[in-house]
């Protein structure tokens, strides 16, 4: 499968089970098992340095210690379906792994945007100065 233009990973490297999933259901969820399990071993992809970083930021409680994504598909109804997610989840989270993030440029902020800030710190200290009652006895 082609996630992107210089990442493919091979369809024999998922594993996919089938689990009782939860939920309502009624009798049904007590006895198809429609939930897909999907396991992903990243150690079987090379990633750059910096993406495989942000993959295990990404997946969070979803990476095991060993480097496998868990994706825990139960959606749908049928088996097919909740397949069909599983597997397009893991192919976004890979996807949004390999998005480089453009780093944040330092700006100073803009005389008209000081001068703003300093015309309302004055309205309201002006606001508060009035509450003040004086008394020149």
């Amino acid at each position: 499968m082609r996630v992107s233009r210089d990442l493919t990973i091979d369809e024999n490297d998922i594993e996919i089970g089938f689990v009782r999933a939860s939920g309502p259901g009624g009798q049904n969820v007590n006895k198809l098992a429609t939930a897909a399990q999907l396991r992903f071993d990243t150690r079987k992809i090379t990633l750059p340095e910096d993406a495989a970083a942000r993959l295990v930021r990404l997946a969070g409680q979803r990476m095991t210690k060993e480097g496998v994504i868990v994706i825990h598909a139960q959606r749908f109804r049928t088996q097919e379906r909740n397949r069909a997610d599983a597997i397009d989840r893991l192919l976004e989270l890979l996807r949004e792994a390999l998005i480089r993030p453009t780093p944040r440029r330092p700006t100073k902020p803009t005389f008209g945007s000081k001068q703003r800030r300093l015309e309302g710190k004055k309205r309201r200290s002006d606001i508060k100065a009035k509450r003040t009652s004086r008394f020149d006895d």
